[in-house]
């Protein structure tokens, strides 16, 4: 592994000049605010039909404070019956976005999935219906209740040859990144209008001589760039000079960059 590389471990890398750079966002704090980011996901279930097979749903959720997804379903539906019988589950979480669906960010949740007890109901009811209003309509329905899943693993993979597991305690104590709201609209706006600067910023920050270049994502630390090179598609991250906290700081360090780079192209 190059020196330029980044690790997922937060600890600080180095370029090959040995001028220290930010370290990238461990794989916990992408699943945490993958997780948050979020609303429907895939929930895999033991089937009691046929037992040993899993049986997937679709299915909203909420988080609590500690990132763990919040159901509300009803003792009809197939996949409650099955929780019912055995809690074993996994939960399947995967970035929208148009693309390649392969090179984007999703996490798979292990765990139990139990009935939240009486007294958590009403945090979970106010944190589910915050972001479901429309549940309104049903979540007083006797048949209807609040479950929870418990990881007890994860995995986690961030598009072509990023992936690792992330343990339960590194993921509930890893926080939701500064940008992860606003980070849909810096992408978009990267890749609307300022193509040029990305593909000045990938020859001079990653060597990568493109023709095209598709912002895929972005954080507090850095970004995730997908080129179209002579040698086919690549890609790379590219890390921010400092950390930054919002759009606005999001923008001014993405105009330095591109206004540092330009000599040295």
């Amino acid at each position: 592994m190059s020196t330029a590389e980044m690790n997922s471990s937060g600890k600080h890398a180095y370029t090959d000049a040995g001028i220290p750079r930010l370290p990238e966002p461990t794989y916990a704090e992408r699943v945490r605010t993958l997780v948050s980011l979020c609303t429907i996901a895939t929930l895999s279930t033991l089937s009691r039909k046929r037992s040993g097979y899993p049986f997937g749903s679709l299915m909203p959720y909420a988080i609590d404070g500690t990132g763990r997804p919040i159901f509300l379903i009803s003792n009809m539906a197939m996949h409650t019956q099955n929780i019912q019988a055995d809690h074993r589950a996994s939960l399947f979480v995967s970035q929208g976005g148009h693309g390649d669906p392969l090179g984007t960010a999703r996490a798979t949740l292990v765990g139990d999935v139990l009935p939240i007890s009486e007294d958590e109901v009403g945090e979970a009811r106010q944190r589910y219906m915050s972001r479901y209003e429309n549940s309104r309509s049903w979540v007083d329905f006797k048949d209807f209740g609040f479950y929870r899943l418990q990881p007890l693993d994860i995995y986690y993979v961030g598009g072509f040859g990023v992936m690792g597991w992330v343990t339960t305690e590194e993921y509930q104590s890893a926080k939701i990144d500064p940008l992860a709201e606003a980070a849909p609209k810096i992408v978009g706006h990267m890749n609307s209008d300022h193509v040029p600067a990305m593909i000045l910023l990938a020859r001079v920050h990653a060597g990568l001589d493109a023709t095209e270049a598709t912002m895929t994502a972005v954080d507090r630390l850095g970004f995730h760039l997908r080129l179209k090179t002579d040698d086919g598609m690549k890609g790379t991250r590219i890390n921010f000079p400092h950390e930054v906290q919002n759009s606005d700081e999001a923008r001014k360090v993405l105009v330095e960059m591109a206004r540092a780079a330009e000599p040295k192209a």
